[in-house]
């Protein structure tokens, strides 16, 4: 049962609103003014229509073809055939998640109020949302300016009937999606077509439930990199607060905050606090350094995504009488469609987040390599020799660190002009976007990975990790059980990867900054 609603005023919405209507938690619902702006703006689009003089988008052709004047009684089939012309995506679709975070946030960039279509094309889109209707739109085809063309064609697409959907999370026909959000195809009007498809909220879309997952991530990432600490009998010294009070970078500080929380109580800490040990390798003692780094690079990308995610997006934008101190009413045309602020944001979100499996997979290979984890048997196998224990398991950590390297290579410095050179820079947002998503999977798997490693190091070491690790490790063990001998680990890694999707393991873990 949908237990809130999200209302749209152009100027509010937040990523966790996206999250909750993008995952069907949320209803949506337009306010009042919102609707008296859109009727105000409209009115000058429709003059503007009407008349003889060019304006772009409503009564020109697009793009390099911005000098070609179209008749009054041919407006609406422009914009048609922009939407049909236009929806060329490739690929995979969207996940029905990222699709209706899109379709939300086309509606927002519409309800921001400078677009000048009707109200009644925001409407649908409402509508559609609260019918659990999302487009079927190909991850591939953007170049991030003019914003995400192919894949806002074919969201659009869906308003015409044209296309497929998903309904409920199952692929239908949008002549069927329609029937279930009780709407008639849509008949755009002048302009209604360039504002559905100019902006950047396909990469929004896969860029904003990236980054929540990242978030979480971080904070995964300092729960698993504290079990395996306590498990290589590593010492809480490095991260004394006077140590982080002497470098103050927030990310920093809230690592070093919980490790000393997750820690507190270990009774393996207390067995070897007189050891020999000076220091921890860098992939244990570093940790406040090397989250806490992620942690303010996301806190950055979070700032920029919140900014776009209540910004006018369109091209030209409708601006009324008294808007920023101006008076009159006037079309402009400008480049807020293009991607570059997100597409920077975006690339900077795939190596913060690469750095939490980066360091994650040199502390699987602290566990496992005998002549590096203080006792503990060759892989963690209790018989190595006849067993291999998990020694394969940082090989596919391994793996997965190098795929996400060349993922982090940034889309956002390349741009192939297009459109006969009149979009002579574009930004490549939307690669940017669907390589950070690669990225943050392929990290949350390797911290499943070094969770399982970890709480077998704690069965082996016979003593009891911080009281917060306790209550972790009891949940993993709820899913994987201990490994004595070598058995199948596929199906262990699986149950992990399970594990990790959710957020059991940080509820174990308790509060976390």
């Amino acid at each position: 049962m949908v237990a809130r609603t999200v209302t749209l005023d152009g100027r509010t919405l937040s990523l966790a609103d996206v999250a909750e209507v993008a995952h069907g938690r949320a209803r949506v619902e337009v306010t009042p003014a919102v609707r008296a702006r859109l009727v105000r703006a409209r009115a000058h689009v429709d003059l503007l229509a009407a008349g003889s003089e060019p304006h772009y988008g409503i009564n020109t052709g697009f793009g390099a073809l911005a000098e070609v004047k179209i008749a009054p009684d041919q407006v609406g089939l422009l914009q048609k055939n922009l939407i049909e012309s236009h929806a060329v995506g490739v690929g995979e679709p969207l996940p029905a998640p990222e699709a209706r975070a899109l379709l939300l946030l086309r509606a927002q960039t519409l309800a921001v109020g400078h677009s000048g279509c009707r109200d009644l094309v925001l409407d649908h889109l409402v509508a559609l949302l609260n019918a659990n209707v999302a487009p079927l739109v190909p991850r591939k085809g953007s170049v991030g300016a003019s914003g995400d063309l192919a894949p806002l064609a074919h969201t659009a697409l869906l308003l015409l009937g044209q296309g497929d959907a998903f309904l409920e999370g199952r692929p239908v026909s949008a002549a069927e999606a329609l029937s279930a959000a009780e709407l008639p195809p849509l008949e755009l009007k002048a302009k209604e077509g360039l504002a559905l498809i100019n902006g950047t909220q396909a990469m929004m879309a896969v860029g904003v439930l990236a980054l929540l997952e990242a978030e979480r991530l971080a904070k995964l990432a300092d729960v698993v990199g504290a079990t395996s600490l306590d498990a290589l009998q590593g010492t809480w010294k490095a991260f004394d607060p006077r140590i982080h009070a002497a470098r103050p970078h927030p990310g920093q500080r809230a690592t070093a905050k919980n490790l000393l929380a997750l820690l507190e109580g270990s009774e393996i800490m207390e067995s070897h606090k007189d050891c020999a040990k000076v220091q921890d390798p860098y992939s244990l003692r570093c940790m406040p350094q090397v989250h806490g780094a992620t942690r303010d690079a996301l806190a950055w990308v979070r700032s920029v995504l919140e900014r776009e995610l209540n910004s006018a997006t369109d091209n030209p934008l409708v601006f009324l009488d008294g808007d920023h101190g101006v008076a009159g009413d006037e079309v402009l045309s400008g480049g807020n469609f293009h991607g570059q602020p997100v597409a920077m944001a975006l690339d900077l979100l795939a190596i913060a987040a690469a750095e939490l499996a980066n360091i994650s997979e040199r502390r699987i290979e602290q566990l496992l390599n005998p002549s590096l984890s203080s006792g503990l048997p060759p892989f963690l196998a209790p018989q190595p020799g006849l067993n291999s224990g998990f020694m394969i398991v940082q090989v596919t950590a391994a793996s997965l660190v190098n795929e996400n390297k060349i993922f982090c290579h940034p889309a956002v410095v390349d741009s192939i002009p297009s459109s006969a050179n009149r979009e002579d820079h574009v930004s490549m947002g939307m690669t940017s976007a669907n390589k950070a998503a690669l990225v943050i999977e392929n990290v949350r798997r390797v911290l499943g990975l070094e969770l399982l490693c970890a709480c077998q190091g704690l069965d082996l070491r016979k003593l009891a990790p911080g009281r917060a690790l306790r209550r972790v490790y009891a949940r993993v063990r709820r899913e994987v059980a201990f490994a004595p001998v070598d058995r199948a680990f596929g199906v262990d890694l699986a149950a992990m990867e399970r594990l990790v999707r959710t957020d059991d393991v940080l509820t174990a873990a308790g509060p976390l900054a």
